[in-house]
C-alpha cells in the first residue's frame, strides 16, 4: 500500500496556531486515512506525541520523520513546538524516540480549564484519555449537589470534572494504587480539598458492601478497561457490576456507562442494562470529540447515558 502522510500536513497547514488546551491533533485510528490507521497524533502543551501502535517498516516510519521535520521547518513549529517524540505503542517497552528537543517527562495540561498531570515516555497511558473530553465535561455538568461513584478511576479524571461541577461527595475506586495517587495530584493541581473525595485501591468485585455502605449514589461513572489481565474482561464481566447497580443508586439517579471497544457496539451495552437492571433506561449517547472521527459510528468510544426509575 502506497504510503499517504498528506492528510497529517493538511492538519498542520490548516493551523495557525497550536491550541492552549490538550488536543488530538491526528486520529487515524478512526480508519479514515488508508496506511496511518495506526497513527494518532497529540498536541501535548508544548508537546507532540506520535503513537504508533503496530510495527510498520522503516520506509512508514522515515516518512512520518519526514513529516515531522517539514513542521518544524514551519513558523508553527518553530513558535510553540518544544519536543516531538515518537512512543511505539507495539513494544512491551513502549519504546521512546525523540525526533526534535528534550522530552519532559511529567508534564501539566490543560483540558476545558481543569489540569491534569500526564506522565510520557515510560507508561503506555498518559494519564488522560483525551476521546473522553465530552464525557468529563457531561459529568462536570451533572455533577451539582450530587454524591458520585467513579469506577474504573484510574487517575480520577471524572472525578476531577465532578469537584469542579459541585459534586458533593466523590468515591473513586481503582485497583491502581499508584494511579490513584496521581489522581489525588490532579484534585491538588486544581485546588480541591481532598474532604470530600475518597480513593479506594480495592478490587471492585471484593467492595460492593463497602461501595453499598458509602451510597446511595445520585450519579455512576462506569468506565472499564476492554481486558485486564486476571482482573476484567469486558464482555463477561460488565454484567456483574449492571446487576449490582440498582442497589447503589438514589431513586432518578443518573449512570455514564462506557464502552471503549471496537468490537462492541452501544446497543451491547443497551441490551445488557436492560436484562440486569430493568428499572435503569437508557437515555442518549454522548458525541465523540469531532477530531475522533471514525469510518464507523459503532468503532470509537461509547459514551451512554441511563437514568434510575425506582
Amino acid at each position: 500500500m502506497q504510503i499517504d502522510f498528506s492528510p497529517v500536513h493538511q492538519v498542520f497547514s490548516q493551523l495557525s496556531v497550536l491550541p492552549n488546551e490538550v488536543r488530538r491533533l491526528f486520529h487515524g485510528r478512526g480508519r479514515c486515512y488508508p496506511s496511518l490507521e495506526h497513527l494518532t497524533i497529540d498536541w501535548l502543551s508544548g508537546q507532540i506525541m506520535c503513537s504508533v501502535f503496530k510495527e510498520q517498516d522503516e520506509k512508514w516510519l522515515d516518512a512520518l520523520r519526514g513529516c515531522m521535520h517539514d513542521l518544524m521547518q514551519t513558523q508553527l513549529g518553530q513558535d510553540f513546538v518544544q519536543c516531538i517524540f515518537i512512543q511505539h505503542r507495539y513494544r512491551q517497552d513502549n519504546q521512546v524516540e525523540t525526533l526534535f528537543g528534550a522530552l519532559e517527562e511529567q508534564i501539566v495540561v490543560e483540558e476545558n480549564a481543569l489540569r491534569f498531570e500526564l506522565s510520557l515516555g515510560k507508561k503506555q497511558n498518559s494519564g488522560l484519555f483525551l476521546d473522553m473530553r465530552n464525557g468529563r465535561d457531561w459529568v462536570k455538568n451533572h455533577s451539582q449537589d450530587k454524591k458520585v461513584l467513579n469506577l474504573f478511576a484510574y487517575t480520577c479524571g471524572f472525578s476531577v470534572a465532578a469537584i469542579a461541577g459541585g459534586a458533593q461527595k466523590v468515591v473513586n475506586l481503582d485497583m491502581a494504587k499508584a494511579a490513584l495517587k496521581q489522581g489525588r495530584r490532579n484534585h491538588l493541581l486544581n485546588q480541591h480539598s481532598l474532604e470530600a473525595i475518597s480513593f479506594l485501591g480495592h478490587d471492585l468485585f471484593k467492595s460492593w458492601g463497602k461501595l453499598r455502605k458509602m451510597g446511595p449514589y445520585d450519579l455512576i461513572v462506569i468506565d472499564p478497561p476492554t481486558f485486564q489481565k486476571g482482573s476484567f474482561a469486558l464482555t463477561k464481566d460488565y454484567q456483574r457490576i449492571l446487576r449490582r447497580l440498582p442497589e447503589l443508586l438514589s431513586p432518578s439517579a443518573q449512570v455514564l456507562a462506557c464502552v471503549n471497544d471496537p468490537a462492541l457496539q452501544s446497543q451491547f451495552l443497551i441490551d445488557e442494562m436492560h436484562r440486569e437492571a430493568p428499572s435503569i433506561k437508557y437515555v442518549e449517547r454522548l458525541p465523540n470529540p469531532p477530531e475522533f472521527k471514525d469510518i464507523d459510528p459503532e468503532g470509537g468510544l461509547k459514551c451512554l447515558v441511563f437514568k434510575n426509575h425506582t
